[in-house]
């Protein structure tokens, strides 16, 4: 398909092509809020969820890109704040030989994808440690978020 992009290094004949190399995966920031510990009857767990994601990105070095995938989850039950839990799940991702559209492309997709399950991973984690039942979130398409916020950022002109 046309708008894949190579995700492997070159191989020996075409030594000019795109790169795309994981280098590492971290967790840059966590916490965990409950403020009403154990007061929080969960017997009759139904709580109403509240999640927020955002990606970004930056230059460390050339060619070298830290992402990082912040996902804050709130779990209220009527008023009351069962939890709070936020992790900033990162990675080092070495890029090269992109267009500037195509590496924009490359951090605003393919590495936050890279990088989710590993945030869900830690999301889940830490809601159990903090004594409540297991929580998972749902899959996310990045390249329709994507063009969602392209759309809402740069709407098309109107033509008279």
């Amino acid at each position: 398909m046309a708008d894949e992009l190579p995700t492997t290094a070159p191989d020996a004949d075409n030594q000019n092509g795109p790169e795309l190399v994981l280098q590492s995966i971290y967790i840059k920031d966590a916490s965990f809020e409950a403020p009403n510990g154990p007061n929080i009857n969960t017997a009759n767990w139904a709580p109403q969820y509240g999640m927020n994601m955002n990606t970004s990105g930056s230059t460390l070095a050339e060619n070298m890109h830290e992402v990082i995938l912040t996902i804050t989850l709130e779990a209220k039950i009527n008023d009351t704040i069962a939890y709070l839990v936020e992790v900033k799940q990162a990675g080092l991702f070495m890029i090269r030989g992109y267009s500037p559209d195509d590496t924009r492309r490359v951090v605003a997709t393919f590495c936050p994808t890279v990088l989710f399950p590993y945030s869900r991973q830690a999301v889940s984690d830490l809601i159990s440690k903090g004594g409540f039942p297991p929580f998972l979130l749902p899959p996310v398409n990045f390249d329709a978020l994507m063009q969602q916020s392209m759309a809402q950022n740069n709407p098309s002109p109107v033509v008279n």
